[in-house]
């Protein structure tokens, strides 16, 4: 469903196991730039009232997740660190970048979209291993939990690109996009990031 086309090695969850603070951090943090992102949709794209409404709920929701995982944070006696830079977000960026710099607004809207829905579905993978490999039963019911709504986001995003993509070619660009990412997934699987 979810389209990927390299899944993420489980043994990932084993480097992940090692450092959980790091990962609980991490993860705060890519909630709260989930919630910035569709903000900026907000601010960028304000003439469609739908994406408004929905970017609004993401913002709600997405800040909601991180408070959870704050708290799952401070139930450990661990507390948040700093922001940690996010190669693979970088990556993803810098390859929209190179390859539709510029062009119409359609354009930009749609790369915005695909971009927000790749990380969703990213993470929305990252959840399922971690709620099925990880050996706290606790942190694997709560990835559990937080599937759901990682999957929605991807679709509602790749929905509007689809929604208002004008004369762009919607589909191949994701697919594109997809391919580009499995390649980009090679180098990653190796940190305890929720991306990394």
């Amino acid at each position: 469903m979810l389209g990927l086309k390299l899944p993420t090695d489980p043994r990932w969850v084993n480097i992940v196991e090692k450092n959980i603070s790091e990962i609980l951090t991490d993860h705060a943090y890519c909630e709260q730039k989930a919630a910035s992102n569709a903000i900026s949709v907000i601010v960028k794209h304000p003439e469609y009232p739908d994406v408004v409404d929905a970017m609004t709920e993401i913002v709600q929701e997405e800040m909601e997740h991180f408070g959870m995982v704050h708290e799952k944070i401070k139930e450990r006696g661990y507390e948040l660190g700093r922001e940690r830079k996010d190669q693979y977000v970088g990556d993803l960026l810098s390859w929209i970048g190179t390859n539709f710099p510029g062009g119409s607004r359609d354009s930009q809207f749609v790369n915005r979209m695909l971009f927000a829905a790749m990380i969703e579905a990213r993470s929305c993978e990252r959840f399922r291993i971690l709620s099925e490999e990880i050996a706290d039963p606790g942190l694997a019911e709560f990835y559990r939990s937080l599937m759901e709504s990682e999957a929605r986001h991807y679709t509602t995003f790749l929905g509007f690109a689809r929604k208002y993509g004008g004369k762009v070619d919607v589909d191949q660009r994701w697919n594109d996009f997809l391919e580009y990412e499995a390649g980009l997934m090679e180098k990653y699987g190796k940190s305890e990031t929720m991306h990394g």
